[in-house]
C-alpha cells in the first residue's frame, strides 16, 4: 500500500500541473518539488520490491513512509478545497495568495527526512536487494498467466461420480420435503460439487426453480428470503415483511412444481430450520441441498450425509496440470518437480488450485522447485483454515504491489458476498489502485487485474456474462479471513460490524483509517456519534451494504458525512435513502458517487464535483424520465453515468467548444429523446449505451433518431428497450405495401388498432461486440444490415424484437458472432448454415413456440458447444438429430464438446396443473 499512496499522490500532483494550474497558481515551484520527491521515493520502492515482507525492520519503515505521504495526501486535498472555494469567490482573480500551503510544505519538509532515510535504508537492505534466491523473486519477472477457466465444473477432477450420486439423491427419494446435505473439511470442494449439480440439465430440468443462497457463519434471514423471491418473481416488493415474503413463497412453491434450494456453507443448524419452515410439505419433493464443514449440522437433518473424500496422489497430479497447462502437456522437465508439488497438496483440492495460480506462466524448473521448497506440509494438511494462511500469502506475496491492494480492497464487501465485476473495477479505479498505461484505458488495465486474480484463483467466478467475461466474484471464506486481517494491517479497508451500541463506537480506532466499510445494523449510532466527534480528514472512502433500504438516516447522513469525513472521495451508500442538501455538495473531492432516494432530476449543483468519474443513482421516486439538469458535458473527468430509469440528457453547453469532446464511457439508461446528434457528437468515446422508452420515433426516415450511432467509433455495447406500455394492445402485422416506417392503422375487419414493423434506417459502428434489443418488433429484413459488423460476438434478441414467419440470412454474415440468442418471437422457418455463423459457440432459444426446427446446417460448425431451448417444443426433435451428430464429432476430437439443454415452461404461482 506504500506504492499504492505515492502513485496515488504523484498521479493527483501531476494532474494538477497539467489541467488545473490555475489552482496551483503561486506554489507551481513547491508541486514541482514533491513531485520530485514522490518520484524518488516511487523508484527506491520499486528497487526495494524484493525484500521480503516479513521483514519487521522493513515493515515498520515502510509504515513510516506511508503514513507521511498519507499526511501529504490529506494536507493537498485540505488546500485543494480551500483553492476551489477561493476560486468560486474571486472568479475574476488570476492568482491566489494560499496561506494555507503552509500544511502541504510542512509535509515536504517531512518527505524530505524520508528521503535522507531513504539513503540509510538502502545502505542497511542492501543485500537484500541484490539477492535473488528469494521466492518473492519470481514477481519480478512478471509473466504473462494461462488462462485458467474456473467456472467449467466439467474439468473438476474426481467430482464426476459424486455429481452423478448427489443429483439421484435429488431427484429420486420421498415426495416430502427432504436435505441432502454435502459435508467435508474446508478446502476439499463441497461448494465446487454442489454448483456442479446445481447447474447440471437434468436437475435444471427436474426443478422448475433452482435457487442458490450463500449464508456462511453469519446471515441475514430478510436477505435469504429475498434471495429466494428474486428467482420465483421478476419484481420484488423491498418495503414487505418477513412474514409476508414467507406466505408469498409458501403460496408460489404450494402450486408450483417441484423446486431446489442449495444452501451453501452452513455453519449452524437454524438456518436450515428457518428454510425447513418456509418450504411447504406438500408431496412436490421439493429439496434442500446445504453444504458444511460440520458433520454434526448436516446429520441432524439427514444422517446420511455426502462426505467428500481427498483426491489421490495422481488425481492432484491431474489437476494441477489441467490448471497449469489445459489441454496442452506438461514439460517432462517440469513433471517430476510437479508430481511433487502436487503431493504435497496432501488431496486438498484448493490447495491444488492456489498452487496452480503460483505456478501458472513459470516456465524453468528452477521456479518450480523454488514453489516446491516454500510450500511447507504445516501450511496445508490440517483442518485448521488458519494453516492455509501460508499457501494464500504465497501467492498474494507473487502480485503486483497494485494487484495486491486490489485483492485486499474485496474485503470492504460482506463476507460471502457476490460482487458485481464492474462495480468492483469502477471503486479500484476510484480508489487509485489502478496505475495510468497510455496505451490501455484505466478499465482494461483493471479488467485485467480482475482477470489475473480468478486466474491466480484467488477470486471465484460465481457468474459470466454470454461473451465470456466476468459478471460477479467472490472471495472464498478462507480468503475473505486474509483478506480482511492483511487489509486491516495495510490500513486498506477497517470495517465497522455489528456494533450497535454507542460504546463500541465510540472506542473505535479511526485515526489512521482510510477506507471505512460499516455494517447497516451500526448505522444509527454510528452517524449520531460521527457528528460530535472532530473531523477524520484521513477516512477517504465510506461503504455501506444492506439487503434492505434503510429509510431513517435520510436527513442527517450529509450533514454528518460533511462534518466527520470532509475530504472524502468514494461514497458508495445505495442502500441509505439519500436526499441532495447544501452539505452534500461540500464534499467536492467526491470521485465516485453510488446513491438512492426520492430523485426526479440532477442537479444543476453537481458540476461542483469536478473531480466525478462515476455516477450511480438509483431512484425510487415513480417517474419514467429522469432529468440531469447538471452539465455533464462540462465534466470532463466523468466516464460512467448509471441511471435505472431513462435519462434527459441536458443540451450541450454554449460557454464549451462543440469541438471538445467529453470523457464519457458508459451512459446507462437514456430517454429516447436524448438520442439526438447533439449528444452522439459530444460523447464520441461511449463504449457503453442503453437506450430505453418508446423508441419507434427512432426507428423512422424523418427522424434523426439513431442516425448519429455511427458516429461512436469506439462502441462496443448497445442495448435497445422499447418500453411502451400501450404497445401490448397493438396487433402486428406485415405489410410488404409501406415498409418505409412505422406506423398504426385501424384493422377494417375488427376496427382494432395494428402496427406495421418498423424499420431500421440506421447504421450501427463497427465496433460493436455485444447488441441487445427488446421489443423492438423490426422485420426479419433487417438483419442484413447487423451480419456485416465485424465485431459483433454477441446478439440477444428478446422479447419480440424480430417478427415474422422466416428469416434467412445472407451468406458470409455474422463473421465473428459467438452467442445468439432468441426470446419470443413468432418465426417459424429458419435456414441457416455453418456459413452464416461460422464461429457460433452457443444459441438459446426462448419462447420460440412456432419454430418449427433448428437450422440442420449448423451441426457443421466446428466451435458450436450448446444450444438451449426453454419452451420451443417443435424444434427439440432437430436439435436433438444436431447433438447426435456433434457428439459423434466429438467421439473423433474433430470438434469441440456439445451440450443440449431442454427446459419445461416455467408455471406461475396460480397455475395448479
Amino acid at each position: 500500500m506504500t506504492e499504492v499512496a505515492v502513485n496515488s499522490l504523484l498521479e493527483k500532483l501531476l494532474e494538477l500541473g497539467r489541467e488545473n494550474t490555475e489552482l496551483i497558481v503561486g506554489v507551481k515551484d513547491d508541486v514541482n518539488d514533491l513531485v520530485a520527491d514522490l518520484q524518488i521515493l516511487k523508484a527506491f520502492l520499486k528497487d526495494a520490491s524484493k525484500i521480503d515482507g516479513d521483514n519487521q525492520g522493513w515493515k515498520q519503515s515502510l509504515k513510516e513512509i506511508r503514513n507521511v505521504v498519507y499526511k501529504a495526501d490529506d494536507s493537498v486535498d485540505k488546500f485543494l478545497v480551500e483553492a476551489k472555494e477561493h476560486q468560486d469567490t474571486y472568479p475574476a482573480a488570476k492568482w491566489i495568495d494560499v496561506p494555507y500551503w503552509i500544511n502541504v510544505k510542512n509535509v515536504a519538509k517531512e518527505i524530505q527526512a524520508i528521503k535522507n532515510k531513504v539513503k540509510d535504508l538502502q545502505v542497511k537492505y542492501k543485500p537484500l536487494l541484490e539477492t535473488d534466491t528469494q521466492l518473492s523473486t519470481l514477481s519480478m519477472t512478471s509473466p504473462q498467466p494461462i488462462q485458467i477457466n474456473l467456472s467449467d465444473e466439467d474439468d473438476v477432477v474426481g467430482l464426476e461420480k459424486e455429481a452423478n450420486t448427489v443429483i439421484d439423491r435429488l431427484i429420486h427419494g420421498s415426495e416430502k420435503l427432504e436435505v441432502v446435505p454435502i459435508v467435508s473439511m474446508a478446502g476439499l470442494g463441497k461448494s465446487t460439487l454442489a454448483r456442479k449439480v446445481y447447474r447440471d440439465s437434468r436437475i435444471t430440468f427436474e426443478f422448475v426453480s433452482c435457487i442458490w443462497v450463500n449464508v456462511s457463519r453469519s446471515y441475514n434471514k430478510t436477505k435469504v428470503l429475498l434471495n429466494i423471491l428474486k428467482h420465483l418473481r421478476k419484481q420484488l416488493d423491498m418495503n414487505k415483511s418477513d412474514d409476508q415474503m414467507i406466505r408469498e413463497i409458501r403460496t408460489f412453491l404450494g402450486h408450483g412444481r417441484r423446486c431446489l434450494i442449495v444452501v451453501d456453507d452452513v455453519w449452524s443448524t437454524d438456518i436450515i430450520e428457518f428454510i425447513k419452515h418456509v418450504f411447504p410439505n406438500n408431496k412436490k419433493g421439493h429439496r434442500i441441498m446445504m453444504t458444511s464443514r460440520f458433520e454434526e449440522v448436516g446429520s441432524c437433518f439427514n444422517h446420511d450425509c455426502h462426505k467428500l473424500t481427498f483426491l489421490t496422489d495422481e488425481e492432484s497430479w491431474f489437476l494441477l496440470n489441467l490448471k497449469v497447462f489445459g489441454k496442452r502437456y506438461c514439460p517432462s522437465e517440469l513433471e517430476e518437480t510437479g508430481r511433487n508439488i502436487a503431493k504435497k497438496c496432501n488431496g486438498l483440492p484448493l490447495s491444488v488450485l492456489v498452487t496452480a495460480g503460483v505456478l501458472a506462466g513459470r516456465t524453468t524448473k528452477r521456479e518450480w522447485q523454488l514453489v516446491y521448497e516454500n510450500m511447507g506440509d504445516c501450511l496445508i494438511y490440517s483442518n485448521d483454515p488458519r494453516t492455509y494462511v501460508g499457501l494464500i500469502k504465497m501467492s498474494y506475496d507473487l502480485l503486483s504491489y497494485y494487484q495486491q491492494a486490489c485483492f485486499l480492497y474485496c474485503a470492504s464487501f460482506p463476507q460471502s458476498f457476490n460482487i458485481p465485476a464492474w462495480k468492483l473495477i469502477h471503486l479500484w479505479i476510484a480508489e487509485g489502485f489502478i496505475p495510468i498505461q497510455k496505451q490501455f484505458t484505466l478499465e482494461e488495465q483493471a479488467e485485467e487485474c480482475l482477470n489475473d486474480l480468478t486466474k491466480k484463483n484467488l477470486l471465484m467466478v460465481i457468474e459470466q456474462s454470454l461473451d465470456g467475461k466476468i459478471k460477479t466474484c467472490r472471495l472464498n471464506d478462507m480468503f475473505y479471513e486474509f483478506c480482511e486481517k492483511e487489509a486491516i494491517e495495510e490500513d486498506i479497508v477497517c470495517a465497522i460490524k455489528n456494533a450497535p451500541d454507542q460504546e463500541s463506537l465510540e472506542t473505535k480506532d479511526l485515526g489512521t483509517c482510510r477506507r471505512l466499510c460499516i455494517d447497516s445494523s451500526t448505522l444509527s449510532n454510528f452517524l449520531k456519534e460521527l457528528r460530535k466527534k472532530p473531523p477524520m480528514e484521513n477516512v477517504k472512502s465510506f461503504l455501506c451494504f444492506s439487503s434492505k433500504p434503510i429509510d431513517n438516516q435520510t436527513p442527517n447522513m450529509n450533514k454528518s458525512l460533511h462534518k466527520g469525513f470532509p475530504l472524502i472521495k468514494v461514497l458508495d451508500v445505495e442502500p441509505i435513502r439519500s436526499l441532495f442538501s447544501k452539505d452534500f455538495y461540500r464534499l467536492l473531492h467526491l470521485k465516485y458517487i453510488s446513491l438512492s432516494g426520492e430523485f426526479k432530476a440532477l442537479p444543476l449543483m453537481f458540476v461542483k464535483f469536478w473531480n466525478l468519474e462515476t455516477l450511480i443513482i438509483h431512484t425510487t421516486h415513480k417517474v419514467r424520465t429522469f432529468e440531469v439538469k447538471a452539465d455533464i458535458w462540462s465534466m470532463m473527468r466523468l466516464r460512467h453515468l448509471h441511471v435505472n430509469v431513462p435519462t434527459k440528457l441536458p443540451p450541450s453547453s454554449a460557454s464549451i467548444s462543440k469541438e471538445r469532446e467529453c470523457n464519457i464511457h458508459t451512459l446507462s439508461v437514456i430517454a429516447p429523446q436524448s438520442c439526438t446528434s447533439e449528444v452522439f457528437t459530444r460523447a464520441r468515446n461511449l463504449r457503453k449505451l442503453a437506450i430505453r422508452g418508446q423508441v419507434f420515433s427512432l426507428f423512422d426516415n424523418n427522424a434523426s433518431g439513431l442516425s448519429g450511432l455511427d458516429m461512436l467509433k469506439r462502441l462496443e455495447k448497445l442495448k435497445i428497450v422499447n418500453d411502451d406500455p400501450n404497445l401490448e394492445k397493438l396487433k402486428m402485422v406485415n405489410d410488404d405495401q409501406d415498409l418505409e416506417k412505422s406506423k398504426i392503422v385501424y384493422d377494417d375487419q375488427d376496427d382494432s388498432q395494428v402496427m406495421i414493423p418498423p424499420v431500421m434506417v440506421f447504421m450501427l459502428p463497427n465496433t460493436l461486440r455485444k447488441l441487445t434489443l427488446y421489443n423492438t418488433r423490426l422485420n426479419w429484413r433487417d438483419m442484413t444490415k447487423l451480419g456485416p459488423l465485424e465485431s459483433l460476438e454477441v446478439l440477444k434478441l428478446r422479447q419480440n424484437a424480430f417478427s415474422g414467419e422466416f428469416w434467412e440470412p445472407e451468406i458470409g454474415s455474422f463473421a465473428r458472432l459467438e452467442v445468439l440468442w432468441i426470446e419470443k418471437t413468432d418465426l417459424q422457418i429458419w435456414k441457416a448454415s455453418s456459413h452464416n455463423f461460422p464461429r457460433l459457440k452457443q444459441l438459446v432459444l426462448i419462447l420460440c413456440e412456432e419454430l418449427e426446427e433448428v437450422p440442420q446446417g449448423l451441426a457443421d460448425i466446428p466451435n458450436l458447444q450448446e444450444i438451449r431451448l426453454e419452451c420451443t417444443y417443435k424444434a427439440v426433435k432437430s436439435a436433438s438429430i444436431i447433438a447426435k451428430k456433434k457428439m459423434e464429432d466429438h467421439a473423433s476430437s474433430s470438434v469441440s464438446r456439445f451440450r443440449l439443454s431442454v427446459f419445461p415452461p416455467h408455471l406461475d404461482a396460480d397455475d395448479s396443473s
